[in-house]
């Protein structure tokens, strides 16, 4: 045995993986602790799992297989169970003259490659992969926490009082000490996180509990173990009590926060509960400080973009807004605003609802609308506190609005958020709520639109040449019109979850209110010629942005035309 396990390292040395000193190390260490050379080589960093299975595969003679879809049939999965599956650590590829190929990751041991052999009464065919490729199988074709969900399941046939203690628990509000249930949330809350999820959305429907994840602004089905199903309560009151919520109340929507831990960064959790038809629906958002905390220069604003909103920033007083969706960065772009201006000399107070980040230096509150802590209450109170800069979570209402003018005209510089198509809809939007066209006017000194178009993935970045229907479509939609026919588009590849996008960046639209647009607000003249005046001064259009990226390869039309 221990022969072999020299030739193993014989090997990778003959392929230049480690060297002859990197491989006595590894021996000698081995004589202390009870792992295999390979474990040892890779716990050592001398080398990877690849490499070591890769010469494990040539000195067993044993096909080595990075697993993809088409080497797997879906149909057999079903055929064997996941407790077997899980307890092994195996995947089942393909069934040909009764003898079923499995991808292992240990082919040296033999006892448990029996003990398949047993249990699945049929002869069996051994090839290699990674720990990672038979993770993710497992996780693709049986479902995020399908063991955990497995052992939940037997746990509850196996002792009618775990289920008994399900439904008696669900009155009172004290069914979440099941450690399978724990496990489970823990689960879905770690996929989230190591995919990079904005949102976990848990959907309970009369047949199914849905789990889906947002990932750079669009929704994706998860694949869960039916059964969930009948754990759908003790789930939400999991999460419930980790929001700090009462788990008592099912007819009332509930908002809560928790702050979790992943290798050593903090996430900031904010929870959403609605009562539905058929159970609670719960969206979980995830904030992370890498997504909030962006210098100005890295919003993906152009140089020009870039120099007129440095400087509007900087004015002494007046009101700038950022308009957009739920969801469209807007308060990525405020935050990055107020680092940009943050001085020692300064005071800034911010009013949010809710603070998304705790941003040191500045003075943050949070709106508390039960208790009378609205915007407007808000805003009065921090005028007392003598504020330079004071920014307004949304401007929601005809108060907030008038407070926030007076402030501008007083000497504050206030920076807050209203939701409209484009800028230039700020006006009507203003004047709708009551605003006098001369009040509009007079303080306003920009509005900037936004919205978020998902990047080009790297990894499978291509040039592709657009067809004279692509080229026509384009130009109707009035994105552009050109004379090119190459772009890039992402093909699809594991990294982007064959998406072609991966990451989003921001496109702007930012008007300018000089003294001519502020004649043409305060004579009431509409918003359509307004627009048009302002795109004649040179006012770039959130297509026309949009269009840039596509130019530059950062996007593709299709996602421009998407969005705007």
């Amino acid at each position: 045995m221990e022969e072999k396990k020299v030739y193993l390292g014989q090997l990778l040395v003959e392929r230049e993986i480690i060297t002859r000193k990197e491989l006595s190390m590894a021996l000698k260490k081995q004589k202390k602790i009870n792992l295999s050379l390979g474990e040892i080589l890779i716990k050592e960093g001398f080398a990877t799992e690849e490499d070591i299975l890769f010469s494990l595969s040539q000195q067993l003679n044993i096909p080595f297989l990075k697993l993809r879809a088409k080497d797997i049939d879906s149909k057999l999965m079903k055929k064997v169970p996941i407790k077997l599956i899980t307890h092994y650590d195996f995947i089942p590829l393909r069934e040909e003259k009764g003898v079923l190929t499995i991808a292992v990751n240990d082919p040296l041991d033999i006892c448990a490659l029996d003990e398949i052999r047993l249990l699945l009464k049929r002869d069996i065919k051994a090839v290699i992969a990674t720990r990672k490729d038979i993770a993710n199988a497992i996780k693709k074709y049986y479902g995020v926490g399908a063991e955990t969900v497995e052992r939940m399941i037997s746990e509850a046939s196996q002792n009618v009082e775990v289920v008994t203690a399900f439904e008696k628990q669900e009155e009172i509000g004290d069914d979440t000490g099941d450690p399978s249930v724990i496990k489970f949330v823990n689960q879905i809350f770690l996929q989230a996180l190591q995919e990079k999820v904005t949102d976990i959305h848990l959907e309970p429907y009369e047949d199914e509990f849905k789990v889906r994840y947002r990932v750079d602004g669009v929704l994706y089905k998860i694949d869960v173990p039916a059964a969930i199903k009948q754990f759908q309560a003790a789930i939400i009151s999991r999460i419930k009590v980790m929001a700090d919520l009462n788990i008592a109340e099912k007819r009332l929507p509930q908002d809560g926060r928790m702050m979790i831990k992943m290798k050593g960064k903090k996430f900031d959790l904010r929870i959403s509960i609605l009562p539905t038809l058929f159970g609670e629906s719960v969206d979980v958002r995830i904030l992370s400080p890498e997504n909030i905390f962006l210098g100005l220069e890295n919003l993906g604003l152009s140089g020009q973009d870039l120099q007129k909103i440095d400087t509007v920033i900087r004015a002494s007083h007046g009101i700038i807004l950022v308009t957009g969706p739920t969801g469209s960065g807007k308060t990525t772009t405020l935050y990055a605003c107020l680092e940009k201006i943050k001085r020692e000399e300064r005071k800034i107070i911010t009013v949010e609802d809710p603070i998304e980040y705790q941003i040191k230096g500045i003075t943050q509150l949070q709106v508390h609308s039960k208790i009378g802590l609205t915007f407007a209450t808000a805003l009065r109170s921090m005028l007392r506190h003598d504020p330079d800069i004071m920014l307004v979570g949304e401007i929601r209402d005809l108060e907030t609005a008038e407070i926030a003018v007076r402030s501008a005209l007083t000497g504050h510089l206030i920076f807050s958020t209203l939701h409209t198509n484009d800028a230039c809809g700020a006006i009507t939007r203003l004047s709708d709520m009551g605003i006098e066209p001369y009040l509009i006017s007079s303080p306003i000194r920009c509005v900037i639109a936004q919205r978020l178009v998902r990047k080009i993935c790297p990894n499978c970045k291509e040039r592709v040449h657009l067809s004279e229907k692509e080229l026509k479509r384009m130009e109707e939609s009035s994105i552009a019109a050109t004379e090119r026919r190459d772009f890039y588009k992402g093909k699809g590849c594991e990294q982007c979850h064959f998406t072609g996008y991966k990451g989003r960046t921001a496109i702007y639209e930012i008007f300018i209110l000089n003294d001519e647009i502020k004649e043409m607000v305060a004579k009431e003249v509409p918003t359509s010629l307004i627009k048009e005046k302002a795109i004649s001064q040179g006012m770039k259009t959130l297509q026309d942005s949009g269009w840039e990226k596509v130019e530059d390869g950062v996007t593709t039309a299709e996602e421009v035309m998407r969005v705007t």
